[in-house]
């Protein structure tokens, strides 16, 4: 009798603990949740941040490449059949050129090779560009050697943080690949 009481006093201690234990665990995941949503928003304002920055900086560092800039816009969009979709951080224009800057604060190879992917198919998005010559540039705020190398070496300008500046990482007589 004594055995049968204590092994139901031991099943509902169980049952009282595993239900406590689900929802501190439920608990745990809602707030982890919480903090991946903030966590997405605060780099999504980082990116913002950062595309701030580069914007007003294309007109100089283009011009000073001898290419002249009509116009820069921020997050250019465009859409084609089959749910297809571009966004341009900075479009950056003139009358002969046009410029596709990919800014991160922090970039990457793998950065680097989805605009050169975008790079490839910017006409199919924009043929009103079509007769326009169209160069790629990438900018960040932290940028590895190896990163920026491979950027150059596909042909894409390489924007740089330079102490409280910015400048083309590009050596002078740098020529980039066009589309």
């Amino acid at each position: 009798m004594e055995t049968d009481r204590r092994m139901r006093e031991t099943d509902r201690l169980i049952r009282e603990m595993s239900a406590e234990t689900d929802r501190r665990f439920r608990e745990t995941a809602a707030q982890m949740k919480e903090t991946d949503r903030k966590l997405d928003r605060l780099g999504g304002r980082l990116g913002e941040f950062v595309e701030g920055l580069v914007a007003p900086a294309c007109r100089t560092l283009f011009a000073q490449r001898g290419i002249p800039v009509h116009k820069v816009s921020r997050r250019v969009e465009a859409d084609l059949p089959g749910g297809r979709h571009m966004e341009i951080d900075l479009f950056v224009v003139n009358t002969d050129a046009t410029a596709l800057v990919e800014v991160k604060s922090k970039l990457t190879v793998d950065d680097v090779r989805e605009h050169l992917s975008r790079m490839a198919e910017f006409k199919e998005f924009f043929p009103e560009y079509a007769n326009k010559v169209a160069i790629g540039a990438v900018a960040g705020m932290v940028i590895d050697e190896h990163v920026k190398r491979f950027a150059i070496n596909q042909g894409l300008f390489v924007i740089e943080q330079a102490g409280d500046t910015l400048r083309m990482a590009n050596e002078p007589d740098f020529a980039p690949r066009h589309w």
